[in-house]
């Protein structure tokens, strides 16, 4: 469904983000989940540093798959910026995690259990619906969740049991405002509003290790694919801190959307009417080892990252 702009997000194309080592990242992914190497190249010179907003960028991009889903890990290796900010909590908003599904969550926490990572549940949590969840964080800092739909709950491609990891269906941002997010993700860029809850209780507390959560959840879909966009605006506990204001895209605090369009000029006239933040000066061209032909990156209301792309 196209925006009251006229755009249409035809796919969340892949979940980006910074790493320090994108060997080691890669070994996590794929021995801990199952993840898929497709590509591997190198991205430099202007192209790379307009497109990120580095100076002399020179960037590693791995990319993985999941079922029918996508990472992409970036590795500046021109030098890695700033670490994940000390305390981070899930309410802060630089928070962004992706969503990996699981079709046994007792199998899966074991097989995570072999590799390094830090918890952020304290184990997995079985929250209402008998919806099974567990959020912990990669070697980097990077946020993650494993998550298990109960027979029935959610879409019937999560339902199969013929594999242990079976994809990713969302990734999550903390946000300061459900409506200003709504104004710029589906007004703007067409997103499909598929409803909001609140989640309130011990279990989400637990969760997300966050005494008193009280958070509103909202969820978004594109045109096309399983991998949707999902906002957490948490209106308990106070004291969330913004992103951090001198952030860059070589910090390992970036996570981004990459947002699939057909006419990028068109989405970038409607996001600079819509008065965003943005990281490239321009749209920029690629070459060709780049799975995309062009690209901009910008930031919404509060910080966080979205790589528009052009096939």
């Amino acid at each position: 469904m196209a925006s009251p702009s006229g755009i249409t997000v035809q796919a969340v194309q892949s979940i980006g983000l910074t790493v320090s080592d994108a060997s080691q990242s890669a070994d996590f992914f794929t021995g801990a989940f199952d993840y898929t190497v497709v590509a591997d190249t190198v991205i430099s010179g202007d192209q790379a540093s307009y497109l990120y907003g580095v100076p002399n960028a020179q960037v590693r991009v791995v990319s993985l798959t999941l079922g029918q889903e996508t990472i992409r890990l970036m590795q500046f290796l021109s030098g890695t910026g700033e670490a994940v900010p000390a305390g981070s909590k899930s309410n802060d908003l630089w928070f962004q995690h992706f969503a990996i599904i699981v079709s046994d969550m007792d199998k899966a926490y074991e097989r995570l259990k072999k590799f390094s990572f830090t918890p952020i549940s304290p184990e997995p949590q079985t929250l209402p619906n008998d919806i099974k969840a567990f959020k912990f964080r990669d070697a980097d800092g990077h946020p993650l969740e494993l998550l298990q739909f109960p027979p029935g709950l959610g879409p019937d491609y999560w339902q199969s049991k013929e594999a242990l990891f079976l994809g990713m269906d969302h990734s999550a941002i903390a946000i300061s405002s459900t409506e200003t997010s709504l104004a710029l993700y589906r007004d703007v860029l067409g997103l499909t509003h598929q409803g909001s809850f609140t989640n309130i209780g011990i279990k989400q507390e637990t969760m997300d290790n966050l005494f008193s959560a009280k958070v509103i959840v909202t969820s978004l879909t594109p045109a096309q694919g399983r991998l949707g966009v999902e906002f957490l605006d948490y209106l308990t506990p106070p004291g969330a801190r913004p992103f951090p204001i001198d952030q860059q895209t070589n910090d390992l605090v970036h996570m981004h959307f990459e947002l699939l369009v057909e006419d990028i000029d068109a989405a970038v006239e409607a996001l600079e009417e819509a008065h965003v933040q943005f990281v490239s000066p321009k749209v920029i061209d690629l070459p060709d080892v780049m799975p995309f032909k062009r690209g901009a990156l910008w930031r919404g209301p509060d910080g966080h990252n979205v790589l528009l792309v052009e096939s």
